[in-house]
């Protein structure tokens, strides 16, 4: 594994996906690869230990992303909100190094720019996000040094709050990947021809 070792991807998969009518993340891409599970490999392509967390009952989704080669984990709280999915996450792999999170919604983003995020956090950076055209993108890289925060995460914030007050030891990657900007919450968000 390389310089990659302790750091473990996190795919968020448990939203409702309310505003784009359900299903969004089975729903599929132009090339046939429901959203989710390319999301998921190009997750997996950067980081080869990727725990994903899916809300009951999304048994279909589960299948495809444990085929596709993650963990899957059943988040049973996850009607209440990205945090708790997320410290559910974390305390899946709470002896990480380190956490590359990801949004399943996000299939564009390159494996290149989830690799340099996952590389900063490998090389010490305790936040790490990419940038595009000025803009701060997904995936966020979280250290290992605030695994107490992440796991009493709860709601709906998700990180949010640790990247606000810790700013500014934010390590931020310039790229060229439009993907970290664009996550799809409604149909309309889908590649022309999905």
């Amino acid at each position: 594994m390389g310089f990659m070792t302790g750091i473990c991807g996190i795919l968020l998969a448990a939203g409702a996906a309310q505003r784009f009518g359900g299903g969004k993340l089975l729903h599929p891409l132009p090339d046939g690869t429901p959203l989710g599970v390319a999301s998921a490999r190009r997750l997996l392509a950067a980081l080869p230990d990727v725990v994903a967390v899916v809300r009951p009952g999304d048994d279909t989704l589960a299948a495809a992303l444990a085929a596709a080669g993650c963990e899957v984990s059943v988040c049973a709280d996850a009607v209440r909100g990205m945090g708790h999915s997320l410290a559910h996450a974390v305390a899946a792999r709470s002896n990480a190094a380190g956490w590359v999170i990801a949004l399943a919604d996000m299939p564009a983003l390159t494996t290149a720019t989830i690799a340099a995020v996952a590389q900063a956090v490998a090389g010490g950076a305790v936040l790490a996000a990419p940038v595009y055209q000025g803009r701060r993108g997904h995936p966020v890289g979280i250290g290992s040094r605030f695994r107490d925060e992440l796991l009493r995460l709860e709601g709906d914030a998700g990180a949010r709050e640790i990247v606000a007050a810790h700013r500014a030891q934010m390590v931020l990657i310039d790229c060229d990947d439009s993907g970290v900007l664009l996550d799809i919450d409604r149909r309309e968000d889908l590649p022309r021809g999905a």
